[in-house]
C-alpha cells in the first residue's frame, strides 16, 4: 500500500503530547507543568481589569438606586402636609373658588365626578381592572399622574410610555393653554410619551418624546401628567410648577373647571392591585440601569474571550515522529469519523503528486482540475490499462465501504508500478 505523509504543520499539537523519538521511548517536549497556585495567579490577573470594570458598574448602579426618592404612603395626597403631599396645592385650589373632594375608591370618585369636573387620579398602580372600567366611563375630565401601562392601556390608549427623564423642561412647545400659561416648569424625573393620532404634545424632550400629553375624546378630555413634581407641597414653587398645576386642574376642555375630585385609591385588601404593574414599572430606575451596564459588560467580556481564529501556523516537532506511526493515526481518525471520502481524497493526492514528475508534466497540475485529461491519458499510455480505468482509479467517485479502499489503494499503488517501469 502506497501512503502518504502528512505534513509535520498539521500534527504538530498532537505529536507534542503523544509522539515517539526515534529510540521507540516517549518524549515530553515541555517543561513542567505549572502549580495550581500560578495557574490561579494568571488567571487573576488577565481578568482583574474586567472585575473591576464590573465592580465600578455595580457601585454606580447601587448609588443611582440609593439617590431614587422614596415613595410614601402619603404621597400626592391632597389632605398630606408632607414634602411629596398635595395639601398646598388643594388649599391654593380651593381659595380660588374649586372645590376639591377627596375618594379612596374609584366608585366615590365616579359618583362624584361629572361634567365640568377634573378627576385627578394618582397611584394608578392601585386600581384594578374593574376600577379602570369604571374610570374609563366616567364623565369627567381625567387627570392621570405617572399612569401606568396598564392604566394608560384603558384610559388613554393613544399614550404609550417611552421612558424617564431627569431633565427639566423648557418651553412647552404645544398649544395647550394650561402650559403657555406656565412656561418653562421644573417637572426633575418624569416618564415620556409616545403617541399616535391626534394628540397634544408638551414639554417635548431632544428624542421627541412628550412630557404632558393631553387626548381629546368625544366625551372627555384625558390629560396625561408624566411628573408629579408640580403637584406637590416641595415642588410646586418651583419655575412655574405651580402655575402649571393649577391651569391643568381649574380647566376643563370646554371651560372652568366646577370642581376638582382627587382620587388617592387605597391599597386593594386582596391585593388585585399590584398586578396592574408591569415589570418595568416595578423595577427601579437604578436596577434598569444596572440591567443595562451588567449586559454591556457581559458582551464586552465574551468579544474579549472569544476565540480569535487566524491563519494555520506552521511550527517545528518538538521530537521526531515515524511517517508509519503519523500515517496510522491519520487512518484510525477518518475510521473513526467514517471520512472514506477524505481518505481517498487524500491517497489520489498523493499519487498525482507522485505521478506528475514520472510522466514529465508540471507539479502544479496534480491539483489543477484543468489537467485531469491529460494526466488520466499520460499514465494510460504507460500502462496497460485503458483511461476510463485510469480515470476512475484517479478521479473517481468515493469508494462504498472500506473494502472499497482497500481496493483503491491497491489500484493506486499498481498504478505508480506500471510507471515507474515503463
Amino acid at each position: 500500500m502506497v501512503t502518504q505523509t502528512p505534513p509535520p504543520s498539521t500534527l504538530a499539537g498532537r505529536s507534542g503530547q503523544n509522539g515517539r523519538g526515534q529510540n521507540g521511548r516517549g518524549q515530553n517536549g515541555r517543561g513542567a507543568e505549572p502549580s495550581a497556585r500560578q495557574v490561579a495567579g494568571r488567571r487573576w490577573r488577565s481578568a482583574r481589569g474586567v472585575v473591576a470594570v464590573i465592580l465600578a458598574m455595580v457601585v454606580i448602579a447601587v448609588i443611582l438606586a440609593a439617590l431614587r426618592p422614596s415613595t410614601s404612603p402619603q404621597a400626592l395626597d391632597p389632605t398630606s402636609p408632607k414634602q411629596d403631599g398635595s395639601r398646598a396645592l388643594a388649599e391654593i385650589l380651593r381659595q380660588n373658588g374649586t372645590p376639591v373632594s377627596v375618594a379612596r375608591h374609584a366608585d366615590d370618585a365616579v359618583r362624584q365626578a361629572g361634567p365640568g369636573t377634573v378627576m385627578v387620579v394618582t397611584r394608578t398602580e392601585r386600581l384594578t381592572g374593574e376600577d379602570l372600567t369604571l374610570l374609563s366611563a366616567a364623565r369627567a375630565d381625567l387627570l392621570l399622574v405617572r399612569p401606568t401601562s396598564f392604566a394608560l392601556a384603558d384610559l388613554a390608549p393613544r399614550v404609550r410610555k417611552d421612558g424617564p427623564t431627569f431633565e427639566d423642561a423648557d418651553e412647552p412647545g404645544c398649544s395647550l393653554r394650561a402650559a403657555t400659561l406656565a412656561g418653562p416648569v421644573a417637572l426633575h424625573e418624569s416618564e415620556t410619551y409616545d403617541v399616535t393620532g391626534s394628540v397634544t404634545e408638551c414639554y417635548k424632550t431632544e428624542y421627541g418624546s412628550s412630557r404632558v400629553v393631553q387626548v381629546r375624546n368625544v366625551a372627555n378630555t384625558v390629560t396625561v401628567l408624566g411628573s408629579a413634581s408640580p403637584l406637590t407641597n416641595e415642588r410646586l414653587t418651583e419655575e412655574g410648577n405651580a402655575a402649571l398645576a393649577m391651569n391643568l386642574l381649574a380647566t376643563t376642555g370646554t371651560g372652568a373647571a366646577s370642581s376638582v375630585v382627587w382620587l388617592v385609591p387605597d391599597m386593594p385588601e386582596d391585593g388585585a392591585g399590584a398586578g396592574q404593574q408591569s415589570l418595568g414599572d416595578l423595577l427601579p430606575f437604578g436596577v434598569k440601569l444596572f440591567i443595562l451596564q451588567l449586559l454591556v459588560a457581559v458582551l464586552l467580556v465574551a468579544l474579549w474571550r472569544s476565540r480569535r481564529l487566524g491563519p494555520v501556523v506552521a511550527e517545528a516537532l518538538p521530537v521526531v515522529v515515524r511517517s508509519a506511526e503519523t500515517v496510522e493515526g491519520r487512518a484510525r481518525l477518518y475510521r473513526a469519523g467514517h471520512a472514506r471520502d477524505r481518505a481517498s481524497d487524500a491517497l489520489r493526492s498523493g499519487s498525482r503528486e507522485r505521478l506528475v514528475p514520472l510522466l514529465g508534466l508540471p507539479r502544479s497540475s496534480a491539483q489543477d482540475p484543468s489537467a485531469a485529461q491529460e494526466i488520466v491519458s499520460a499514465v494510460a499510455h504507460r500502462t496497460p490499462y485503458d483511461e476510463t480505468y485510469v480515470g476512475a482509479a484517479l478521479y473517481g467517485p468515493e469508494p462504498l465501504d472500506d473494502a472499497g479502499l482497500i481496493a483503491l489503494s491497491d489500484v493506486l499503488d499498481d498504478l505508480e508500478r506500471q510507471v515507474r517501469q515503463s
